[in-house]
């Protein structure tokens, strides 16, 4: 198969984990005996620098003649005072609109070698394997008017959350087909005890779940989900919900796996013709501009979203398990960067992609 990969490695550590996530990319396509052809563009701080905009019309060319996108990760300290159009952050809500991707799908799973590394209790973690389903071009980041106005006493600060009938219906049936396929339930995330997007919200779903008569459906005011994920994660299979409650929550989600560099994610859009999804792939993670150029990021959540691309967007289901049985295997290694082996001698971000490479043989 011939696999056309857009590499967009951002700020900060995003250089360095995608090295090692691009570094397992090839390694698979030899193994597997797929043509890669790779691009690279600039998106964020260090199109900014270069460009003088986030996401630069080059990047948006090469984007769409791609067959799936690979991200780093975007945002420096010194773009934090600027204003909104000249944030890296902008080149990332840029590219999401541009691609179409409306369904974040972020993994969630205790893997037994990282219980130790969770706050949380062994036996609460342990098991928890799920997927958080993150709206990803509606609600408050989207919505209008928004802005700052006004001066002194009357200056004020204004978002507008808002949400159509059809944006809730197409990530809601993500959220039931990706189910089908799991363990068969899908708990939908909202406050609509004092929100009108959430009682549409709550309203739609419920009128998609008869097309999955074989998935349960139950729901969870945003408040009380915060509090069950750390409660009892192992309830949770599939979970849905609208774009800011799911960037909050799949962040939470960082303390089950015992560290944030753990996650991978896939922005996912309509599927093509060929029954793949157009996607975005990226780690969870920011740009951690502290550790950046140390060679001691996690890379295993660049690593994790390669998996993801592999499923999604060119449906290769065997490479992608050898990536993920890969990961799985460095863990039980113990080969792993600082923020998953604090108490002794750590490896480089360097050493954990070899060693990922290494494992799947």
């Amino acid at each position: 198969m011939e696999l056309n990969v857009l590499i967009l490695p951002g700020d900060g550590i995003g250089t360095e984990v995608t090295r090692e996530a691009v570094r397992v990319l090839q390694h698979v396509a030899r193994k597997f005996r797929h043509k890669l052809n790779l691009s690279e563009g600039l998106l964020g701080g260090i199109a900014i620098h270069k460009t003088g905009t986030p996401f630069p019309q080059a990047t948006e060319k090469l984007a769409t003649a791609a067959d799936a996108t690979l991200m780093g990760a975007v945002g420096l300290p010194e773009f934090d005072n600027a204003p909104p159009d000249k944030r890296p952050e902008r080149g990332l809500l840029g590219i999401r609109k541009t691609l179409g991707v409306y369904a974040n799908l972020r993994p969630v799973r205790a893997y037994r070698a990282l219980i130790e590394s969770s706050p949380l209790k062994n036996h609460l973690v342990e098991g928890t394997d799920m997927i958080i389903v993150r709206e990803l071009t509606g609600g408050i980041y989207y919505g209008t008017p928004r802005g700052i106005t006004g001066s002194g006493p009357e200056e004020r600060g204004t978002n507008t959350m808002t949400y159509t009938r059809a944006e809730i219906e197409r990530v809601t049936r993500m959220a039931f087909e990706l189910a089908r396929n799991r363990r068969k339930k899908v708990t939908s995330v909202d406050k609509s005890n004092v929100l009108e997007t959430s009682q549409l919200w709550r309203k739609v779903v419920i009128e998609v779940a008869p097309a999955y008569p074989d998935v349960a459906l139950d729901h969870l005011l945003v408040d009380n989900c915060a509090m069950q994920l750390i409660l009892n994660p192992k309830r949770f299979d599939v979970v849905v919900m609208e774009n800011m409650f799911g960037d909050i929550l799949s962040d939470e989600g960082a303390v089950l796996a015992g560290s944030i560099g753990m996650l991978p994610s896939a922005s996912i859009g309509d599927r093509k013709p060929s029954g793949a999804w157009v996607g975005l792939y990226e780690p969870v993670h920011g740009s951690a501009p502290d550790i950046a150029g140390q060679n001691k990021a996690n890379p295993l959540g660049a690593i994790g979203s390669v998996a993801a691309m592999f499923e999604y967007s060119f449906k290769l289901l065997e490479e992608a398990a050898a990536v993920n049985q890969a990961v799985e295997a460095v863990l039980n290694s113990g080969r792993v960067t600082a923020d998953l082996k604090p108490k002794s001698t750590p490896a480089t971000t360097e050493q954990v992609g070899q060693a990922v490479c290494e494992a799947i043989g």
